[in-house]
């Protein structure tokens, strides 16, 4: 039997974090695959962390980045720098997750060279072009490239089925986020660092993230002083704040709460060492897309610094809540979940959505089943 050749591709830490099991189960199989591991490093120092952490040496790493580029400068980039390694490959089948800039190219240069695409983390929609910004165009233009649809939910299906996608195109398998956050939250380590336990003692801790472009400017602004405030107004809470890489992120946050006592500005953790500070916080405050799904899996209340989500089955599910960037709704939903115990009991034990953590074992046996049929897909 042939191998399937099969070239994986991600460049952002979140890409990484998810894509890990599929590579990983994927590797399994080397005598039905021929798995070739492309990243193009669209986040560079954060992807790296990612790539030590699961142990992936890409085969190929276009290492695109460059300071200051725009979205037009990393799309021209990821395009040139994937386009001859699809010829040189070869492959069969080419896969890449969620909505980055990096995953969009990654499909249209599959389409170029009439190569199939499958969309890991498919389905997803705000109904909102411009929010998340780029993400959901990226998103939905990947959709009508991809020849594989993964949903990781009965959501995502349905939203996919109303685009006209064909049903027989379509696999609904859990989010493989669930996946990686089980095997890492079982294993019940420490926190490494030891001068931030000790600063967090005694208290309640609030896990802060954001660096949506649409958050840049004044929403970022007010989300700092939503901080400022939800902690004048909670004398037990502390805030640990993961400040993204970008610029124009870390500008706002350190102007605004460098000075502040009870706020502590970290770079970003690697992977194993945020899942410990998730599984340490009271609550989550959050912009980013894979830790709506994180923190519920978790048993953590989220609450999105967001207008809008591509992600709601958590909302619906009562794990989550939509906040957007205004102190006014942010500061008392804040106050409310760290002081009634009723209200974080029903957040904090909402059914997470996402799946039961075999995603990638599903996602495998799909693959092998379109492009091996008849040969058994073991369990």
């Amino acid at each position: 039997m042939e191998r399937l050749r099969v070239m994986a591709v991600f460049g952002t830490r979140p890409e990484a974090v998810k894509m890990a099991p599929v590579v990983r189960e994927l590797a399994r199989f080397s005598d039905r695959v021929d798995l070739k591991v492309v990243v193009t490093g669209q986040h560079r120092e954060m992807l790296d962390q990612i790539l030590k952490a699961f142990q992936i040496t890409p085969d190929h790493d276009l290492d695109i980045m460059t300071p200051g580029q725009s979205l037009a400068d990393i799309t021209t980039r990821c395009l040139m720098g994937l386009d001859p390694l699809i010829v040189q490959l070869q492959p069969r089948l080419i896969l890449a997750q969620g909505d980055t800039t990096t995953t969009f190219v990654a499909s249209l240069a599959a389409f170029y060279r009439r190569v199939d695409f499958g969309h890991v983390e498919a389905g997803l929609r705000s109904d909102n072009r411009w929010e998340p910004f780029p993400e959901e165009m990226n998103r939905r233009m990947t959709s009508l490239a991809a020849a594989m649809h993964f949903a990781p939910t009965e959501q995502a299906e349905r939203r996919l089925l109303d685009e006209g996608v064909p049903a027989e195109d379509i696999w609904m398998t859990g989010n493989t986020v669930i996946d990686t956050l089980k095997e890492i939250a079982a294993k019940d380590d420490p926190l490494a660092d030891g001068d931030l336990v000790s600063w967090m003692a005694g208290s309640r801790m609030i896990l802060v993230t954001a660096h949506r472009r649409e958050n840049w400017g004044q929403p970022m602004r007010d989300i700092c002083i939503s901080i400022k405030q939800i902690l004048a107004l909670v004398p037990d809470a502390r805030v640990v704040f993961s400040m993204h890489k970008n610029p124009a992120v870390r500008e706002t946050i350190e102007s605004e709460l460098s000075s502040e006592d009870r706020v502590i500005l970290i770079e970003p953790p690697d992977y194993l060492e945020f899942v410990k500070l998730m599984k340490c916080a009271t609550i989550v405050l959050t912009d980013s897309g894979g830790v709506q799904e994180e923190a519920p899996a978790l048993g953590k209340p989220v609450l999105v610094l967001r207008n809008t989500t591509e992600r709601p089955e958590g909302v619906e599910a009562g794990s989550a809540k939509l906040v957007g960037t205004n102190p006014s709704e942010i500061v008392p939903e804040a106050v409310q979940l760290m002081e009634d115990v009723d209200v974080y009991t029903r957040m904090s034990q909402a059914r997470s959505p996402y799946g039961e953590g075999s995603a990638a074992r599903y996602i495998r046996k799909a693959i092998f089943q379109r492009y091996q049929p008849g040969v058994p897909a073991p369990d």
